[in-house]
């Protein structure tokens, strides 16, 4: 999948001016966490830095696939599968056999990281980040990587020595910290992959399966998924039930929870650091390098 597909693909605009509901009234960390989505996802949805991919061998997909899994080094298929949760597995598994086989990853971390700062450098141009940066990056060191493989993973890579690079690896850290943190979540609430799609996909106000279906879960899988949803009385059609609104709440209240330690060291300034950080982040829907669609960022 090249880039002009993928972006046509994932971008789906919504210009009917509707409001995802988790944005509403939203927590201090699902605010946060909405703020920073587009600057975290820069290495996926920049042109510039697809382009530099591309040289590399990989593709929208495998470039996506490669760069996330990198940070848990050289992993086997099914720690890729386990960890990123929410995709098939055979197709996730063949992504990611062809990324590792196009590129090393040393490479890969090398030109991602390269490509994402010089990206974010010419669409903020001199906008002084050192200070959110710094903020950032105390609350994502601060963060429990217990059982959060894919944060823990990230944690490890070195800083980057300019301000610009520290807000964006910060902005990665914390939103795979909440990544990981949701899947436990969600785990524990006796979801399976396909079921952790539906619900969050009705829960910001998607139609179903509208969502589910782009990590290529089968029409099949997902009846079948969907079905057992209702079973538990979670669904209702094709919407969440009241049962399944609170159900889900729930799920959103853990996640939260279970982001505390990021969370403490910025308990002053949170609402100007997320303003600051929406500005940016604005500025990077603007120039083509995040969906402009409002529910693709409420589902990350």
């Amino acid at each position: 999948m090249n880039y002009d597909e993928a972006t046509a693909s994932f971008s789906g605009f919504d210009d009917t001016g509707a409001i995802p509901a988790p944005t509403v009234e939203a927590s201090p960390a699902r605010r946060l966490r909405d703020a920073i989505e587009p600057i975290a996802m820069h290495t996926v949805w920049s042109r510039s830095v697809f382009d530099r991919q591309a040289e590399l061998g990989l593709d929208f997909l495998s470039g996506y696939v490669a760069g996330r899994a990198a940070g848990l080094g050289q992993p086997e298929p099914g720690a890729v599968v386990s960890s990123f949760a929410v995709f098939e597995p055979g197709m996730l598994t063949g992504v990611y056999e062809q990324a590792r086989s196009a590129a090393p990853r040393d490479q890969v971390v090398a030109v991602r990281t390269e490509a994402a700062i010089d990206s974010l450098g010419a669409i903020l141009g001199d906008a002084d980040v050192s200070a959110a940066a710094a903020s950032l990056r105390r609350a994502a060191e601060h963060a429990d990587g217990t059982g959060r493989p894919l944060y823990s993973g990230f944690a490890s890579q070195p800083w980057p020595d300019s301000p610009l690079g520290q807000l964006w690896h910060a902005t990665e850290l914390l939103r795979e910290h909440r990544g990981d943190s949701h899947v436990v979540a969600c785990v524990a609430a006796g979801l399976d992959p396909i079921e952790m799609n539906i619900l969050t996909e009705t829960w910001v106000g998607m139609p179903l399966f509208s969502y589910t279906a782009s990590r290529a879960w089968s029409e099949d899988q997902m009846n079948g998924a969907a079905d057992r949803l209702r079973s538990r009385g979670l669904l209702d059609g094709d919407s969440l039930s009241a049962a399944g609104q609170t159900f889900r709440d729930d799920i959103e209240d853990t996640t939260d929870a279970l982001q505390a330690t990021a969370l403490e060291p910025l308990s002053d300034g949170l609402d100007e650091l997320v303003e600051q950080l929406n500005g940016w982040s604005a500025q990077c829907v603007a120039a083509g390098a995040f969906p402009p669609d409002p529910f693709k960022r409420a589902a990350g």
